[in-house]
């Protein structure tokens, strides 16, 4: 069982760890050892995440999120499969956190007055820079 918070917890059931080769340097013990696990956590059908954090957590997720509706966690960080384990369980515990906080809706918000006076003003003196700018002639002299 998985506690993300108070109101929160995952069951058994939702997760299922695999537990494959990791890759990259390690020498003989990345060839004889599977120590990186593969986390993978039912999101779509489990019954303790609410819908609305369930729409969140699947943007969240981006790629780690699967057609059937499952978040896929990789973790082959350190040679011990009982480290990668407890980390790829942080992280789907975070990723899920973050899920739970609705974003704040942005308030639309108008220039002032004063702001738009003095955009108006720097365009007027913009603009006379340039007229002053143009080719001399003879009677300007």
């Amino acid at each position: 069982m998985l506690v993300i918070n108070e109101d929160i917890t995952i069951q058994d059931w939702e997760l299922t760890e695999q537990f494959i080769r990791a890759s990259g340097p390690g020498g003989q013990n990345v060839n004889k050892v599977a120590s990186a696990v593969e986390l993978r956590f039912e999101a779509e059908r489990s019954p303790s995440v609410a819908a609305p954090v369930k729409t969140r957590l699947k943007r969240l997720a981006g790629r780690r999120w699967t057609k059937d509706g499952a978040i896929v966690i990789q973790c082959d960080e350190t040679r011990s499969q009982a480290r990668n384990r407890e980390l790829a369980q942080e992280r789907l515990a975070e990723l899920i956190r973050k899920a739970l906080v609705a974003p704040k809706r942005r308030i639309k918000t108008k220039p002032t007055y004063g702001s738009k006076q003095r955009r108006l003003k720097a365009k007027k003196v913009r603009g006379e820079v340039k007229t002053m700018r143009g080719r001399v002639s003879g009677d300007d002299l």
